[in-house]
């Protein structure tokens, strides 16, 4: 057997994949939007399975409520303020350093999703909000790319492929996003381990059916899993496919990757925390920034980001000029923090 093909044996003996199969996931490229719970577990299983380029795409860092959930970390990546693309690079090229791994620690709107994706085979869907979602299915219809949705909360998850032109996209089935307030959060509802792991892993095989060309198995369903009140559904939408008045796959009007829709604030799931997305046209002196914050008390800061407190809210502060602003779910009162203490 070829040696860069030995490691994958167990898995090219199933009838599914074989040799011409796991050549196939080498030769693949995949955006992973999205490095939490869902996104760890997604990467996890990538590597291992030989994907050949990994993209992890996540704007967050490492903190200790994580780690019950999100595979790839650990208390030393908490210590460290690790971003999550960093920290989760560092662990995966230390289980396959064949494949390349890209982590980029960036906030995805609609001013770098295009970039993000174009080169991708495969979008995979590991973030915490619709938002986010409606950017990648916008994207994914425009550039024709197959992405595959999932999410959970509390003990209960579900997931979904969309294959532009051939399956109903994500505003088919969901036309718009919940309001604040209508669903529940990490925070609210809390979330289990297990349901993460699940959802991950039946979008990663998903994924893999994509990217070796096994379409007659793809599931074309909504699939509804509830692991504590054992109930899995499969919800058909297949027969919405041409059949819904669709703004983004019938009419081609991508409005959340034009900025019809969308913002700049975000809270952020289980946080108390507002990000507040300021792009400017170069990176931060984190250096300067902390001499001038310092009258105000301690400031830490590596290349990844700088943190400090005031009063009672704890800034974290990136390179490009996003914020993330712990202590409060105002966005307003988020804005006001970020224009007195970091300016604009």
């Amino acid at each position: 057997m070829d040696p860069a093909l030995e490691r994958y044996s167990r898995q090219m003996r199933f009838y599914g994949m074989g040799e011409e199969g796991q050549r196939k996931l080498m030769a693949s490229r995949v955006t992973l939007c999205g490095c939490g719970a869902l996104g760890t577990v997604l990467a996890n299983i990538l590597v291992r399975a030989g994907v050949g380029h990994v993209r992890i795409v996540d704007r967050d860092f490492v903190e200790s409520s994580n780690l019950q959930r999100q595979v790839l970390f650990d208390e030393a990546d908490v210590t460290g303020h690790m971003p999550k693309a960093e920290a989760a690079a560092k662990k995966l090229a230390a289980v396959n350093s064949t494949i390349r791994i890209e982590p980029i620690v960036t906030d995805i709107d609609r001013t770098n999703i295009v970039e993000l994706c174009q080169d991708a085979d495969l979008i995979l869907d590991g973030t915490d909000n619709f938002e986010i979602r409606y950017l990648i299915n916008d994207v994914a219809v425009k550039l024709n790319k197959p992405w595959v949705y999932g999410g959970c909360i509390g003990s209960h998850g579900q997931v979904m492929v969309i294959l532009p032109g051939q399956t109903p996209c994500l505003r088919c089935v969901f036309e718009a996003a919940p309001a604040p307030g209508e669903a529940g959060t990490c925070e609210t509802a809390g979330v289990l381990g297990p349901i993460v792991n699940i959802v991950a892993s039946l979008q990663a095989t998903e994924g893999m059916k994509i990217l070796t060309g096994n379409f007659a198995q793809i599931n074309r369903e909504l699939t509804y899993i509830d692991i504590w009140d054992n109930v899995h559904r499969s919800i058909k939408v297949s027969p919405l496919l041409g059949k819904v008045d669709c703004p983004c796959c019938k009419h081609h009007r991508y409005e959340w990757l034009d900025g019809e829709h969308g913002s700049q604030t975000t809270s952020l799931c289980g946080r108390n925390a507002v990000q507040v997305s300021h792009r400017s046209s170069g990176r931060l002196n984190f250096e300067e920034m902390a001499r001038h914050l310092s009258v105000m008390g301690k400031v830490t800061f590596n290349r990844f980001l700088l943190k400090f407190d005031v009063d009672d809210y704890e800034f974290t502060v990136f390179p490009d000029g996003r914020a993330i602003i712990k202590g409060t779910n105002d966005i307003d009162r988020a804005r006001t923090l970020y224009s007195k203490y970091i300016g604009n």
